[in-house]
């Protein structure tokens, strides 16, 4: 992990008026994110030049480095950060369900649905990264829903990420088992068909793209990005709804600077921010922020409902059931 301090910018500070700085949030604020390291500085700088008083400090790895680093640092009765920015409500759920997190009725959520924000007001979904189908350019059929991948010719031809390791296929799962449409007999006959799970993503992109599997289950940007690019790839959004992680942000209980903190979050989910997000090659949470390239209309995208505090109690059950019946 990687931490970068970027100071107090006197100079960019001297330029406001006296009044507007009275009512500016400032002081230090440390931020923990599992953003991508260069997202993670854009967005800084960008708050930044909105908030020039606050001195940020962040330190950015994946969700489960950070939380081991989070865990250690409540263990000893410590926790540095104000602010996490992290990538599944799942995260948040035991955190909340600790009484860990800073409850933030005064925060204003901008266009953001309420569905993308915890009903307690204590974590915000910052943007959207949903799980659909990934087919080549060359598969025998083109997928419009979750059930044709039961078809004949994509038997042994789906790949997807293993809920074990990927985080956004571990909230899938939990959605699918949610989804009465679907269900567990749908995972249980999608097993059936011979799906192979393959680590992370990336995996399940590279198979599919190399022509070495037909379909893949797979999260949207990383394909929509690599299809512009030129490869044989096209992501299907399925009419039957996608599910989502929303990388969500949260001011902690113990946090030191809550003025900059629910700036901060202000920031994440105002249009400016939003604007960030797409630029970033991300879904915005805002439905009416243009997407990115590549992206259809985001009001045209069917999301699965997602429970994320049963969710978070059914976590570890699920994923040992699916390793059952997947055979790892």
């Amino acid at each position: 992990m990687r931490r970068r301090d970027l100071g107090l910018g006197l100079a960019g500070l001297a330029a406001w008026p006296r009044h507007a700085r009275a009512q500016q949030p400032s002081g230090p604020l440390v931020l923990y994110t599992s953003q991508l390291e260069p997202d993670a500085a854009q967005t800084v700088d960008a708050f930044r030049r909105r908030h020039p008083a606050v001195a940020v400090e962040w330190i950015r790895g994946g969700t489960g480095q950070i939380m081991t680093r989070l865990r250690a640092e409540i263990a000893a009765g410590a926790p540095r950060p104000d602010l996490l920015l992290l990538a599944d409500s799942l995260t948040f759920e035991a955190l909340k369900a600790e009484g860990r997190l800073r409850p933030s009725p005064e925060l204003a959520t901008g266009g953001i649905p309420a569905e993308h924000i915890d009903p307690g007001r204590t974590y915000f979904g910052t943007k959207l990264i949903t799980t659909g189908i990934l087919h080549h350019a060359r598969a025998p059929f083109v997928p419009r829903r979750w059930e044709d991948l039961l078809q004949p010719r994509a038997r042994n031809q789906v790949a997807m990420p293993s809920p074990a390791v990927s985080g956004a296929a571990a909230v899938h799962l939990l959605a699918l088992a949610q989804n009465p449409a679907l269900g567990w007999g749908y995972v249980e006959r999608l097993v059936a068909h011979g799906v192979q799970a393959r680590g992370g993503n990336g995996p399940v992109i590279q198979a599919v793209a190399g022509a070495e599997r037909a379909f893949g289950i797979a999260i949207d940007y990383l394909p929509i990005r690599e299809a512009r690019a030129g490869a044989p790839l096209r992501f299907v959004f399925p009419e039957d709804g996608v599910s989502a992680i929303t990388e969500p942000a949260a001011i902690l209980s113990t946090a030191r600077n809550v003025p900059a903190a629910l700036a901060f979050l202000g920031f994440l989910l105002s249009r400016e921010g939003q604007e960030l997000a797409s630029r970033q090659g991300f879904l915005p949470a805002d439905p009416e922020v243009a997407p990115p390239p590549g992206f259809p209309d985001p009001r045209g995208i069917r999301t699965m409902p997602f429970d994320a505090a049963r969710a978070a109690r059914e976590q570890e059950e699920t994923l040992r059931r699916f390793a059952a019946l997947s055979g790892g």
